[in-house]
């Protein structure tokens, strides 16, 4: 009996995960900036979910704003793990020139105080280079040559 009561609490919290993610999906969606920039932000801590990987591309790339870029990277950044680094590494592949600024000042932002953080962002990059995704693997290269450029504050004794 425990375990069928865990389990319909697992499933309640995985319920409310994808309609917190769905949420933030229509949000991403509004007219204001600060309305998808706060959406950018709070879907990071989604990543995982299917139906969040394509919406927070989209709002790396957000065409009228680079203020909801520079949030939705960093809060994608600040995950250091391996599906952040690679939608990050996608919006790198196909960005402007304009949007990778701000992109760069995020990568920076978030891995320029502690090394052993930067070199597994690195290490993370090294894998993606064999991604299947070709748009992946190209940003990977991108952003493992931005990370290779930090020379963070804080090592390890």
């Amino acid at each position: 009996m425990a375990n069928q009561t865990e389990r319909a609490d697992q499933e309640m919290d995985g319920d409310r995960r994808h309609a917190a993610a769905d949420a933030l999906v229509e949000l991403g969606r509004s007219p204001h900036y600060r309305d998808r920039a706060d959406a950018g932000h709070g879907l990071a801590r989604f990543a995982e979910l299917q139906e969040a990987q394509g919406p927070l591309l989209d709002l790396v790339l957000d065409p009228h704003d680079t203020f909801v870029t520079r949030v939705t990277a960093e809060a994608l950044l600040q995950r250091t793990d391996r599906i952040g680094l690679a939608i990050v590494a996608s919006a790198l592949a196909v960005t402007d020139e304009s949007h990778g600024e701000w992109i760069h000042t995020a990568i920076h932002d978030v891995f320029g105080i502690f090394s052993n953080k930067r070199d597994s962002a690195v290490q993370v990059c090294e894998e993606l280079l064999q991604d299947p995704d070709d748009r992946v693997a190209r940003g990977a290269r991108q952003l493992r040559e931005a990370l290779t450029e930090i020379d963070p504050v804080l090592r390890p004794a």
